[in-house]
């Protein structure tokens, strides 16, 4: 039977793309750290290799390597809007 013992075509290091690089979002933008149990934050620039993040109610900033960050969908924006604004409200953030 034709094509019977022709091996499938398997990709070389050639054939396969390069990886996309993350584009930047712009600051003030809220992504997902997925290297820290998908925790949102304001993205607030680059710093060398990693991008720095900020906690949405304020606090301290940390960085994280692009590859760990994706944009934040809809629910995600509001859990974290709405949880600065009841911390706001108890006056715990200004």
């Amino acid at each position: 039977m034709d094509g019977e013992n022709v091996r499938p075509i398997t990709p070389t290091p050639f054939d396969t793309p390069a990886p996309a690089l993350t584009p930047v979002p712009a600051p003030g933008t809220l992504v997902v750290d997925t290297s820290r149990a998908d925790r949102v934050g304001e993205f607030r620039g680059v710093a060398g290799p990693y991008w720095s993040l900020r906690p949405v109610g304020g606090g301290v900033e940390w960085e994280v390597e692009p590859r760990h960050v994706r944009p934040a969908v809809l629910i995600e924006q509001l859990r974290a809007r709405t949880a600065r604004l009841n911390a706001r409200s108890r006056g715990e953030v200004l």
